[in-house]
């Protein structure tokens, strides 16, 4: 038995009723979120309260150890009510699966994550891009950098798009040893450590309330334990793990299809709504809003079906035929949940490109998903080079 066993995770409601109910509550706070760009802690304090941030935490640490599915229908509500709050949802429910699959946590760092997970909103996040690299997903090492102590480790360095911001219980940050043969990986940071500074610098289009700030580490002390390095590929070089896709990694655009849910739902309330005079029904009524309504929802369900259907063939044992067509799945569920929100914004003209209407920031949102590795062009020449053979 762990030390973690010892703490039991509530299992959460994952009832279609109580999820809809989860949604409904983050969407009366989702606008103001979007407004301010302050963390959105009424949202994350709906999540916890659900039993929803501990959802992924393994059954050998006193979790419910949810499955590929249900974390995805999480995650697609979660998205459907505020995308901002279900991203920080996402990368907290991968960290915690990451520990249930390959246990890499010090027994006491994650037995202090999983307490604060008790006591409130405990968000951790892997925090990789920086300035002058970007994205670690494109290949190259971290400039951020551990320094060897008597008792451990100092981090120094800046990074990009930490999403989380100053909610983040912990941070698990990308860096390399400054050692006469350095060493590339991942170390635990709690968020409350001293040296740490967050420049806003997140003043983005969409998902604004996701708190994607830059941090800079000054100095800040790192126990020796909790450096985690990083498999060498076959040539003895380091890559950024994200750079190829595992399955949850579909816990990403998971999230994203809510968002298409939503579109829906408000291009469906409008054109219920909306009675010009020179008609005197509904738009609804009319067959082009018929037919932009039937190809929303071809967009919507070609995305839940490639989501759920990829991951309910993970579960059955099938994720190893998967797992080199994985990149242009997530990509294609990119453009379908695009194309929904698009629909639905053009179909309706300038009231859909009002902040005065929900299909403004849905449409904002969406198109988030694109940035996720990986990218689509990178996906795609993979999948060309393996179906081509060469």
């Amino acid at each position: 038995m762990t030390a973690t066993a010892e703490v039991v995770i509530p299992t959460p409601d994952v009832s279609d009723d109580a999820l809809a109910t989860v949604t409904a509550a983050l969407a009366e706070h989702a606008e103001r979120h979007d407004r301010t760009g302050e963390v959105p802690w009424d949202g994350l304090r709906i999540v916890h309260e659900a039993g929803l941030l501990t959802a992924t935490v393994g059954a050998a640490h006193g979790g419910p150890a949810l499955g590929l599915v249900d974390t995805a229908r999480v995650l697609v509500a979660l998205g459907e009510g505020d995308p901002s709050v279900a991203l920080i949802v996402a990368n907290t429910l991968h960290t915690h699966a990451g520990q249930a699959a390959a246990p890499h946590w010090p027994e006491d760092l994650y037995a202090d994550l999983l307490r604060r997970g008790l006591e409130g909103p405990a968000p951790v996040n892997a925090i990789r891009a920086e300035p002058e690299l970007g994205a670690p997903a494109r290949g190259g090492l971290p400039a951020t950098t551990l320094t060897a102590t008597a008792d451990g480790w100092t981090l120094s360095g800046r990074k990009s798009y930490a999403t989380g911001g100053e909610a983040l219980a912990y941070h698990v940050v990308w860096a390399v040893t400054d050692e006469p043969e350095p060493r590339v990986g991942h170390v635990l940071v709690p968020g409350d450590a001293s040296g740490i500074t967050w420049i806003e610098t997140w003043d983005h289009l969409g998902l604004r309330a996701s708190n994607t700030h830059d941090v800079v580490y000054d100095q800040t002390p790192v126990r020796a334990d909790a450096f985690v390095e990083i498999p060498r590929g076959d040539d003895g070089v380091y890559r950024d793990p994200a750079a190829t896709p595992g399955i949850q990694s579909f816990w990403h655009p998971a999230l994203y299809v809510g968002a298409a849910r939503a579109s829906r739902s408000a291009f469906v309330a409008y054109a219920r709504d909306r009675v010009p005079t020179a008609l005197g029904a509904p738009i609804a009524t009319t067959e082009r809003i018929q037919a932009v309504a039937g190809e929303i929802e071809t967009q919507v369900a070609q995305a839940e079906a490639l989501l759920f259907g990829t991951l309910a063939r993970a579960e059955a044992g099938d994720l190893s035929a998967l797992t080199p067509q994985l990149g242009v799945l997530k990509g294609a569920i990119a453009r379908a949940v695009v194309a929904a929100a698009s629909t639905a914004v053009e179909a309706l003209g300038n009231p859909g490109l009002s902040r005065h209407h929900s299909l403004e920031r849905h449409l904002r949102d969406v198109l988030c998903v694109r940035v996720h590795p990986p990218q689509l062009d990178a996906a795609q020449i993979a999948a060309g080079r393996r179906v081509l053979g060469v």
